[in-house]
């Protein structure tokens, strides 16, 4: 395989877990019956340009599919970021009236519907039926469309030129990583703005969050790798900022290469130097992520294990899609945890994928009281721990398996 930015050949391996089906795959009771696809779940470090990315297996239009069940406005916390963008935005760069934001991967419209309050023109583009629709039904307007040069060059001719861009959390999720960056360095106007909002590789490797790679995850990124493709592509970074976001994520800032006036930022320069330091631009940095999953996935297993032998029951709450990489690489099934509980109804009475554990709604939580909940989305569990906060009735514990296995109970002891 080549690298998909430079197209250098990739000779090394940050990790491999195996293999799974599509992590937003979820079944429903008839799909039982039938056999799932699983692909290969590799990940490759390009030591020319140091994009890290997922081996080629399964195509964009098969894990992005019309039901597509990744809905962001089910989190209360992503809504309060969401809230707080906007807000940031608005004032950083003086959007009003006569500014177009537009949102790629606009999803349900929990972002993008932050700036339509306000007055803002906004667009989103979001290829996934489901998804576009109910952002549709809070009165946005979506085109419903991957995004790269050929859909922004349309945009453009159909009189769009964005003040501001939002692409939160969808850069890792494109195959074509230089077609869908240089789509931004056509849609922006002369001083328009680029955020991208994704995890932070550095912290993932650091906190040992194997669980957030997955076949919908195409690259895994650093800003090294991203300036370069950036760069590459028409864009240039001018701020970088650090958020709390999905165990640790970055905030980049871009403008057009060829027109942005805007000067760069502290921020680019201390993260560079920060991820060289950790030695982000060495191999070395990349070779222990396998072994430490792997202890991260036999702590996890040997607790299940235990609990079962001990007649204790343990549910998980969040049918994320890093719950299933977790539960798929340790090979859990429902002999060892009985349910999932979501509050999405699109995931409701379905099964995860690979693991064909069911998913209810969260009233099953009282009416079989667990001795152990298991969040899967462990990056929301301040979040979780308040809503669940009813467990303790019960003397229910919570369990973390990331980065290391954790169990608490429900008012933090």
């Amino acid at each position: 395989m080549k690298c998909r930015h430079c197209g250098q050949a990739l000779t090394e391996q940050l990790i491999d877990l195996g293999s799974a089906p599509p992590s937003n795959a979820y079944l429903t009771r008839q799909g039982l019956a039938a056999p799932e696809k699983w692909y290969p779940l590799n990940v490759l470090v390009c030591t020319h340009c140091w994009l890290v990315q997922t081996e080629d297996f399964a195509q964009a239009d098969e894990l992005f599919d019309a039901e597509y069940a990744y809905f962001s406005g089910f989190s209360t916390s992503w809504l309060a970021h969401c809230e707080t963008y906007a807000a940031a935005m608005v004032e950083r760069f003086g959007l009003g009236g006569e500014s177009l934001v537009v949102e790629v991967a606009a999803n349900d419209g929990s972002l993008l519907g932050c700036f339509h309050d306000r007055g803002i023109p906004s667009l989103g583009v979001e290829p996934t039926a489901s998804t576009a629709a109910s952002a549709r039904a809070r009165g946005l307007d979506i085109v419903e469309a991957f995004f790269g040069v050929g859909l922004a060059r349309d945009l453009v001719q159909r009189g769009h030129r964005a003040a501001l861009t939002a692409a939160n959390n969808v850069l890792a999720h494109v195959p074509d990583i230089n077609d869908f960056v240089g789509g931004f360095a056509v849609l922006l106007a002369d001083d328009g703005v680029a955020t991208f909002e994704f995890p932070h590789l550095l912290n993932l490797v650091r906190e040992r969050q194997f669980d957030t790679i997955y076949h919908e995850h195409y690259s895994y990124l650093s800003l090294l790798a991203v300036a370069r493709i950036f760069a590459a592509n028409g864009l240039a970074v001018f701020d970088v900022e650090t958020l709390p976001t999905h165990g640790g994520s970055l905030r980049v800032y871009a403008q057009r290469a060829d027109s942005g006036v805007r000067p760069e930022g502290p921020g680019v320069a201390l993260t560079l130097n920060k991820e060289r330091e950790a030695g982000m631009d060495q191999v070395g940095f990349y070779q222990r992520f396998q072994r430490q999953a792997e202890t991260v996935k036999d702590d996890f297993l040997a607790f299940l294990i235990e609990a079962r032998r001990e007649g204790k029951r343990v549910a998980a709450y969040g049918a994320a899609a890093k719950g299933n990489t977790l539960l798929n690489f340790a090979g859990v099934r429902p002999d060892l945890i009985a349910f999932v509980v979501d509050r999405n109804p699109s995931k409701q009475d379905k099964y995860m994928p690979g693991s064909r554990i069911p998913i209810r709604g969260e009233d099953a939580l009282r009416e079989e009281q667990p001795d152990y909940i298991v969040l899967l989305p462990w990056n929301l569990r301040s979040e979780l721990v308040q809503q669940l906060d009813y467990v303790h009735e019960w003397g229910g514990r919570f369990v973390t398996a990331i980065p290391t296995l954790t169990v608490f109970d429900a008012r933090g002891g």
